[in-house]
């Protein structure tokens, strides 16, 4: 299947980032290049493009895409939790500008045998990476009642969260739980039936938090904020696009941060900590897809873009 995945918030990114023609980009969730395809268009011969992804159909397909900038694009296989080493075993230090566009690829969703959807009948998978061990079935048919509450509670914010846990190891005792539509249909038994004729499909949330978990999703990029703040030289900007509140609070919360990092108790006349700011937040509301984007694309309903630009 070929890769195919429309870029959202493409034309706001691409501005948003204020493209120096000379200057070093990062972008971590490369994907199919959409956004890294115009980056390269506003290089001159001096810029670079710096693509990283975990998928190896995406890296396939972002080459194909990139081919024709030749040396411009430079494309690696990893994780953006890694993009500080991976820049600097290419002699990079600092960059002025960094895109990621964080969840799951529409590629990713489509490619039936990925396990990423509830919409086909396939083996558990999810693995956004597949040369890691852990999968969605291991998660499901390996973890306690806990663990599985606390994930699909945490990751899926799903209020039957308990239930759902419940019957998912009740239902392993007499199999394992092999494919999405076993795990559709165990799902659908925890959850009351006016519920489920009130909401969407009753899968969405769980199969959200599982494929977090899978992929460490959120973990990942708590972790890694800091060092691509610290990546950026003065006036770059950190770009990132979100599709869900759990990833759209841990960047707000992080950029606020970066802009106030003050510790001194509000009724200080003047600080002492000595925590100075880091840069300031430039979208004071997250950018929306226009209403244009939306009868186009979807999938983009959902998409917030919050930018942050470094002192």
């Amino acid at each position: 299947m070929e890769f195919k995945h429309t870029s959202v918030l493409l034309k706001e990114t691409i501005e948003a980032l204020n493209i120096v023609p000379g200057g070093v980009y990062l972008d971590g969730t490369l994907g199919g290049g959409g956004h890294a395809f115009e980056v390269c268009k506003k290089l001159n011969d001096n810029g670079r493009l710096y693509g990283i992804d975990q998928d190896a159909d995406a890296i396939k397909a972002a080459g194909k895409r990139l081919e024709v900038f030749g040396e411009k694009a430079v494309i690696i296989r990893d994780n953006y939790c890694n993009a500080r080493e991976v820049l600097r075993e290419q002699g990079v230090e600092k960059v002025d500008g960094i895109v990621l566009d964080l969840g799951v690829s529409s590629y990713q969703l489509d490619t039936v045998e990925r396990g990423f959807t509830y919409k086909y009948d396939t083996p558990l998978d999810m693995r956004m990476d597949q040369r890691q061990m852990l999968t969605a079935r291991n998660i499901v048919n390996e973890y306690d009642e806990k663990m599985l509450y606390r994930v699909i509670r945490d990751y899926g914010e799903d209020q039957f969260a308990k239930n759902i846990a419940k019957h998912i190891v009740q239902a392993r005792r007499n199999k394992p739980i092999e494919t999405t539509f076993e795990l559709n249909e165990v799902i659908r038994a925890a959850i009351p039936a006016k519920m489920r004729a009130a909401g969407g499909h009753p899968s969405k949330r769980t199969f959200q938090a599982i494929r977090i978990e899978c992929n460490h999703e959120l973990e990942v990029l708590r972790n890694t904020l800091g060092d691509l703040i610290h990546l950026l030289h003065p006036q770059g900007r950190l770009c990132i696009i979100t599709f869900h509140s759990l990833e759209d609070r841990i960047v707000k919360s992080f950029f606020k941060e970066m802009e106030n990092p003050c510790t001194c108790p509000p009724e200080f006349p003047v600080c002492i900590c000595g925590k100075l700011p880091y840069g300031r937040v430039v979208t004071r509301k997250p950018v929306l897809p226009s209403q244009e984007e939306l009868e186009v694309n979807s999938r983009s309903k959902s998409a917030k873009l919050r930018v942050f630009e470094r002192i």
